[in-house]
């Protein structure tokens, strides 16, 4: 190699060199978040799903406790002596798969009815021009205002006069009326997003009135209706009040709410029973996250005209 070849070769890697350390010093694009703020978001971002997976981690670690070190203070995960016998008790020794299934029927049938009449009210409210429009939907919204344990009272005095008590239909009723204007809400202000002019395309095309909003309409708002199905089913699933007035002490009706109180005594609690019932209530919850979650995040910008 000769001695021109060898300060080119000595130059070439000066320059990629110099270049590196530049890019490495060199302050961040304005916008663009530094190095140690990243670390600095993580970490926070860390410590707080820490935070608030904590009581899911100690509600678990006491269902896996034996009984004679169930009140133990000990921090561990993992107790020692753990066993399964907790989880097994309540699932074959017990009534939680019961309650579990009148839960998911009141649940479902709630949100169901709740997104039935959403789906189709907000329409309404969002393509018709109607007198006392704004009126009805200051009145939807004040509804919300009111304490939910205020109406307890005149939802019972209905339901009796229905002879709707002791019955899932009384209960999916009581639960999707005060669902319901919440819902509205919500998907009127996003069929207002979507283009009047995929409808009036899909009319001109030959297509009725449901057929727009069952074919143009639902289908650009998923991720909406998946907000509302959920609102619907969180508002109802763990509900304990009304289910208390509706079912009263009706074993076969019974919700988990309900039901796992009956690991509660005067003088006794099962806390290892009380504790394996709370983790698996929650796995419908969980299934229903991850399966919706795809909708959540996608579609939101199905509703563009091309210009």
């Amino acid at each position: 190699m000769t001695d021109m070849q060898v300060r080119e070769v000595t130059d070439a890697r000066r320059q990629r060199k110099d270049g590196y350390l530049t890019r490495m010093t060199r302050s961040p694009r304005r916008g663009a978040d530094s190095p140690i703020k990243r670390v600095c978001i993580h970490l926070a971002l860390i410590l707080a799903a820490l935070i608030a997976a904590f009581p899911v981690i100690r509600v678990f670690s006491t269902a896996l406790r034996p009984g004679n070190n169930v009140l133990s203070t000990s921090l561990d995960i993992i107790p020692k002596g753990a066993s399964l016998d907790a989880f097994n008790r309540v699932l074959f020794d017990s009534k939680l798969p019961n309650w579990l299934f009148n839960s998911l029927a009141v649940t479902l049938g709630t949100a169901a009815v709740g997104l039935i009449l959403a789906a189709t009210s907000a329409y309404a409210f969002s393509r018709y021009r109607f007198r006392a429009r704004n009126l009805s939907l200051t009145f939807l919204f004040a509804t919300q205002l009111i304490p939910g344990i205020m109406l307890l009272v005149p939802i019972y005095l209905l339901a009796i006069q229905l002879n709707l008590v002791g019955t899932y239909q009384g209960l999916v009723i009581a639960y999707a009326v005060t669902a319901v204007p919440f819902s509205i809400w919500i998907l009127r202000g996003y069929y207002d997003t979507v283009p009047v002019e995929l409808e009036e395309a899909a009319r001109i095309d030959g297509c009725t009135e449901f057929q727009t909003f069952r074919l143009v309409l639902l289908p650009l708002s998923l991720p909406a209706l998946a907000i509302v199905f959920l609102f619907n089913f969180l508002a109802a699933w763990g509900e304990y009040f009304t289910a208390s007035l509706i079912i009263g002490n009706s074993e076969s009706l019974l919700t988990w709410p309900l039901g796992i109180q009956r690991f509660q005594s005067q003088f006794t609690t099962q806390w290892a029973d009380l504790s394996a019932s709370s983790i698996l209530v929650s796995v419908p919850i969980v299934i229903l996250f991850v399966y919706i979650s795809k909708y959540l995040v996608s579609g939101l910008t199905l509703g563009g005209v091309k210009g």
